[in-house]
């Protein structure tokens, strides 16, 4: 047999499974919680600032070039490259934790985190920390992409997007919009998670900073609002 064609065929049949593993990882069935978080869309949802389709695709897009998501990215990068040289990702994890606009966007990020570095004892063999630490949810990612040789373009790629389904998912419930919605405002949002992505690949925590304000302050809202149903 012709050793090239060995070596394309194991190169694809690896990269084929390391998409699987990512696909995994990042799904809502994964045990992290997401469902609980609606990342302070509900408060907005009650003020009227989110209403329909086109209202809820651009506050998407603000928090994923401009707000939340793109500073995930940022850390999610730096803990990458960390991870794959065999440094420490303490610094990064205590950033992020310190970069927490406020006690639910704290509690999602750290709970999601810890929670999905327990579920990875199922790749990593070994025990799960029963939730101990606070590693900020998009350090945690990307430590674990780097340690299982998932790439940096993928792994930004695909945590973009699910951030952006699982908020969809939530105002499809709240607003509420209809699944074709949700599923068009996903469509529109696909260029806008490639292009951060790509940018997110070549940034250094130079480019940490986000200018969304009023996000930040509805999840603070969130805090106290009468009833609720997410958790952020």
């Amino acid at each position: 047999m012709d050793t090239r064609m060995v070596t394309i065929t194991t190169t694809i049949m690896t990269e084929t499974a390391t998409l699987a593993r990512l696909m995994t990882w990042l799904s809502p069935a994964f045990p992290v919680g997401a469902f609980a978080y609606s990342h302070g869309l509900e408060r907005a949802i009650h003020d009227g600032l989110i209403r329909d389709r086109a209202s809820l695709t651009a506050w998407l897009e603000t928090l994923l070039e401009q707000g939340s998501a793109w500073n995930d990215a940022v850390l999610l990068t730096e803990a990458w490259r960390r991870a794959t040289v065999g440094e420490s990702i303490g610094a990064v994890a205590e950033l992020a934790e310190a970069m927490s606009g406020s006690r639910e966007r704290h509690m999602e990020t750290t709970l999601q985190g810890a929670a999905f570095a327990d579920a990875m004892a199922a790749w990593s063999g070994e025990p799960s920390r029963g939730g101990e630490g606070a590693v900020a949810y998009p350090v945690a990612v990307g430590a674990a992409a780097a340690r299982h040789g998932v790439g940096l373009d993928d792994a930004l790629v695909a945590y973009l997007h699910a951030f952006a389904a699982n908020l969809v998912q939530a105002c499809v419930r709240l607003v509420p919009l209809g699944q074709r919605d949700g599923v068009a405002t996903l469509a529109a949002l696909e260029p806008v998670v490639l292009r951060s992505a790509r940018r997110a690949a070549g940034s250094t925590l130079d480019d940490l900073g986000a200018c969304t304000i009023r996000a930040d302050i509805l999840s603070m809202n969130h805090e106290t609002q009468y009833s609720r149903i997410f958790r952020s």
